[in-house]
């Protein structure tokens, strides 16, 4: 076997290894890599050394530049040929991670660093995340454009959501940049969102530069991080110009970089420029027809719609006549009223737009997401976005309960109907179809947050409606039936291992690979589940790991339909008649399960009011009052009642069933039994 061997020593020390087309790492190769600080992966032309094992040294120096060989191969014969060009003084780049890896606290780092804000100037953490379902559950759930300049080149960041029910955003983004800062934990590694966002842009063919953060953990293994994502590239087929990352060690909290996990600059200073020498400038024609590529839409009030993206050629004018075209016969004329660039975190008025730049345009009413935005006269579409197809589905409703339209704003199925509608024309990993009945809407997503945030944003606009159990979405090839199957990853620690075993191995789950994490005693499983084993799950594993465990999951593939899958072993509470649930009922009723109610609150029938601790669903009378008797007593009984659950929207979604239904309004969310199905009550 040939192999080729390159080392660099100095205080940034560069490790690089050639691989042939069979995808061989060396396992041998690793203790070595732990004797070096600061690796880089970078392969050799194979052809140029066989067996050859080649020193170079260099004078040391903390900030030394870097040499990436996607940088030096800018500019090939075919754009030569087609008279393209690089700008050199724009980087255009996407923050990918998986979710909790740190990269929207590393672009706080970065635009503090950039001097975007005043000295005296309030900013509060995670300012990327500026909806406010974002702050409360802590995820970037909308991709956001801001910029930075360093050194007279400036740098548009789009921060990405880390949650794999939003890809579909990440995908649309990948359409705008050159490369990507691939965010990695220092102690976890390369996690399932970690490999299908890498997997993505290696298939745009972008640059990529791995950001080791959290570097200041206690249990920080950089070596063991450095060498799994090497391994990641070479699994997802990466060319060899791809596997020559650079790699660059930050704490993002604390705002440090450094090209050794031992040496840290005391800013951001190695970060900045391993981006502006490893990632390309947008490669471009200058001279020719515009083409500007819709790859995200913003509202608003005054303004009206707004399309983002990147122009791809040619210069955009504020006050231009356009040609917007979906294919080469589907075109229409609009006019460019204003024009914006986006300047430190904000947009900025801008009179043209040179190709390259990513800029807002406003003044096309009907503009949508993949539509080209070219040349009046002699514009062409350029390639339209793709993204993966939905994997599970629910039915949206009108609200039917005897509640209806006490909280909400927003009640009849044409307001439904609307309001998804608009969703559509942002969201477009996202589908909408008609149900069985007129006031019945499917709504396929990703995955059951990606419709969980939906809803939830929906409610908080007004909306009142119901919706029904998550169902995953099957394929039928060759008269065979399949269904989507995931990659879960459970990180649980150890005393609790058994028990989350155990219950997704009820769930048709197959484990491939487990292994110690860190020094904290937690156990990382791997498992590969159907889809319709995770619905219910993470409650599951929450309790069978004292809220211990952490569950992650990426969609994989459709494969053969795995049997039937038991999602839940207890039947449900329901109340049989309406009124006000008092204490003396609930005291009784906490004896047959747990209680989702306390006393005082209003209740119908059919309202779903706790979990049996039995299979099978029990109707009960929450509502009961004590009889009055003329008996003197000497003392009251003193009633004690449990806590009753406290379950939120994502809660109920996972624990309904095929009959019942969750009623969302604008101040509460209950559960109830489906009306239209057969009961099963007892």
């Amino acid at each position: 076997m040939e192999m080729a061997i390159s080392f660099t020593t100095s205080s940034s020390s560069s490790f690089s290894i050639s691989r042939p087309s069979s995808r061989i790492f060396s396992s041998s190769l690793l203790p070595l890599s732990n004797q070096l600080s600061g690796l880089r992966l970078s392969p050799l032309p194979f052809s140029a050394a066989k067996n050859a094992l080649q020193f170079h040294r260099r004078s040391p120096s903390r900030r030394i530049p870097i040499r990436c060989s996607v940088t030096e191969a800018t500019e090939t014969a075919a754009e030569k040929k087609n008279q393209l060009m690089r700008r050199r003084d724009i980087r255009n780049i996407a923050i990918v991670a998986h979710v909790d890896h740190g990269k929207t606290t590393l672009v706080d780092s970065m635009l503090k660093q950039a001097k975007v804000f005043r000295d005296n100037q309030f900013v509060r953490e995670r300012i990327m995340d500026s909806n406010d379902l974002e702050r409360e559950r802590g995820i970037t759930i909308l991709s956001k454009n801001t910029s930075i300049t360093y050194k007279d080149t400036k740098i548009n960041i789009i921060d990405t959501p880390g949650h794999s029910d939003f890809g579909g955003e990440v995908e649309r983004i990948l359409n705008m940049v050159e490369g990507i800062l691939l965010v990695v934990d220092s102690v976890e590694g390369p996690m399932p969102q970690t490999r299908f966002v890498l997997k993505k842009a290696l298939e745009f063919g972008h640059a990529v530069v791995v950001v080791v953060n959290k570097i200041d953990r206690p249990s920080a293994r950089p070596d063991y991080v450095i060498n799994s994502t090497f391994e990641l590239f070479i699994e997802l087929n990466a060319t060899d110009k791809q596997c020559d990352f650079q790699a660059i060690y930050a704490s993002g909290i604390k705002g440090k970089a450094g090209l050794s996990p031992d040496d840290l600059a005391e800013d951001l200073g190695p970060l900045f420029e391993a981006i502006i020498r490893c990632i390309p400038g947008p490669r471009i024609e200058k001279d020719g027809d515009l083409q500007m590529l819709v790859t995200n839409i913003e509202y608003d009030e005054h303004k009206g719609r707004i399309a983002i993206g990147r122009v791809h050629a040619g210069t955009l004018r504020k006050g231009m006549n356009i040609r917007v075209c979906t294919s080469e016969d589907s075109c229409r004329f609009a006019r460019v009223s204003e024009l914006f660039v986006y300047e430190k975190f904000s947009r900025a008025p801008a009179d043209t737009v040179e190709a390259g730049d990513i800029c807002a345009v406003c003044g096309i009413d009907d503009i949508q997401i993949g539509e080209t935005i070219a040349d009046k006269a002699s514009g062409k579409p350029l390639p339209a976005i793709k993204v993966e197809e939905p994997t599970v589905k629910m039915a949206f409703s009108i609200n039917t309960s005897p509640f209806v339209g006490r909280e909400g704003k927003y009640v009849t199925s044409r307001n439904l109907r609307d309001r998804l509608d608009r969703e559509l024309e942002r969201n477009l990993a996202m589908r909408v179809e008609d149900g069985e009945t007129a006031d019945t809407f499917i709504v396929s997503g990703r995955g059951t947050l990606h419709i969980t945030i939906l809803i939830e944003n929906m409610r908080r606009e007004g909306y009142e409606f119901m919706v029904g159990p998550p169902k995953v979405i099957n394929k039928k090839v060759n008269d065979r039936l399949l269904e989507p199957y995931e990659i879960a990853t459970v990180e649980v620690p150890e005393e609790h291992m058994g028990s989350v075993v155990e219950l997704l191995g009820k769930r048709r789950g197959q484990m491939f690979d487990m292994q110690g994490v860190g020094s904290e005693g937690t156990t990382l499983l791997k498992y590969k589940i159907p889809t319709r084993g995770l619905l219910g799950l993470r409650n599951a594993i929450l309790t069978a790991s004292r809220g211990t465990a952490i569950l992650n999951t990426i969609f994989d593939s459709y494969e053969p339909w795995a049997g039937d899958i038991s999602t839940r072993d207890q039947g449900s509470l329901v109340a049989f008649e309406d009124g006000t649930s008092t204490s003396y009922a609930l005291s009784s009723s906490q004896e047959r399960g747990q209680m989702f109610i306390g006393p005082g609150v209003d209740i119908y029938k059919g309202q779903i009011v706790g979990i049996h601790q039995r299979p099978g669903d029990l109707s009960l009378n929450v509502c009961k009052k004590k009889a009055a008797t003329n008996i003197r007593s000497n003392k009251e009984q003193t009633v004690i009642l449990n806590t009753p659950l406290d379950y939120s929207l994502d809660d109920c979604i996972e624990y309904i069933q095929e009959d019942e239904l969750v009623e969302v309004t604008p101040l509460s969310i209950r559960m109830c039994k489906n009306p239209k199905i057969a009961k099963k009550t007892r």
